[in-house]
């Protein structure tokens, strides 16, 4: 009977590690160490920071400063962000394609929360940062995907170099 129970409870621990670690979309698992644009960096490894602000305009246009980010193949940049504006605002790196997908499903969900590692939301006159080491060459893209940011202006480019 003994034997039944601990069998009983390490399989039911088991399996319930296996579904908190699947790899789906959208979530849970290593999803950055597979991502083109790279993955999360060492703090120690960043030898160089970008700020990057966060901001809308009286004309309704909404934007990042800078919009354009070079970085090298194999570098440990830090990202130090700023919402200077007024709403809440986002940033999300990754290819073209992937940040397309990302802001139809922000569409289709707009109150969907994310904790991915190359996104970073942030309330009017918060700050925070991303540490990234950018692991192809390449050219890759961010933006805004708060519904109606991203059309409003907010977004830009990596350009990644060997």
């Amino acid at each position: 009977m003994k034997r039944m129970i601990v069998a009983a409870v390490l399989t039911a621990l088991s399996s319930g590690a296996a579904l908190a670690g699947g790899s789906h979309a959208g979530g849970h698992g290593d999803k950055a160490a597979t991502m083109p644009i790279g993955n999360p960096g060492e703090a120690s490894k960043a030898k160089r920071t970008i700020n990057i602000s966060m901001s809308e305009k009286d004309d309704g246009k909404m934007l990042f400063q800078p919009a354009v980010l070079k970085v090298r193949k194999g570098e440990t940049v830090r990202l130090k962000f700023v919402n200077k504006g007024q709403v809440d605002h986002e940033f999300v790196m990754d290819v073209h394609e992937g940040i397309m997908e990302h802001k139809a499903l922000m569409e289709k969900f707009p109150e969907m929360e994310h904790a991915d590692p190359n996104a970073i939301r942030l309330a009017p006159g918060a700050r925070g940062e991303i540490i990234w080491m950018f692991a192809n060459a390449g050219e890759f893209g961010f933006g805004c995907l708060v519904p109606g940011h991203y059309d409003s202006g907010m977004k830009g480019d990596i350009s990644v170099a060997n």
